[in-house]
């Protein structure tokens, strides 16, 4: 299974799964996405953290991490005063 996230000025709104099939390579996901009416931007993200097109793409995206145009990283939360 391949597993694409919606990213939306640089933050990972959701995060979906589709078949191989449908996904043998990012591009080819994109389309069947964009085919299926979700619309926006989806960058594959990694499980297992596999590379994907032979690119690390840092963690596995979930809802609410940074996309920093090369690889998902968690954003950074401040401590907040006592």
């Amino acid at each position: 299974m391949a597993h694409f996230a919606q990213v939306t000025n640089g933050i990972v709104s959701q995060v979906i799964v589709v078949s191989n099939d449908d996904a043998p390579d990012e591009v080819t996901g994109q389309q069947f996405i964009a085919s299926i009416g979700l619309a926006g931007d989806w960058i594959q993200t990694s499980y297992n953290n596999n590379p994907v097109e032979g690119a690390s793409r840092g963690k596995y995206a979930g809802i609410g991490d940074l996309w920093n145009g090369t690889e998902f990283v968690s954003p950074v939360v401040e401590d907040a005063p006592l």
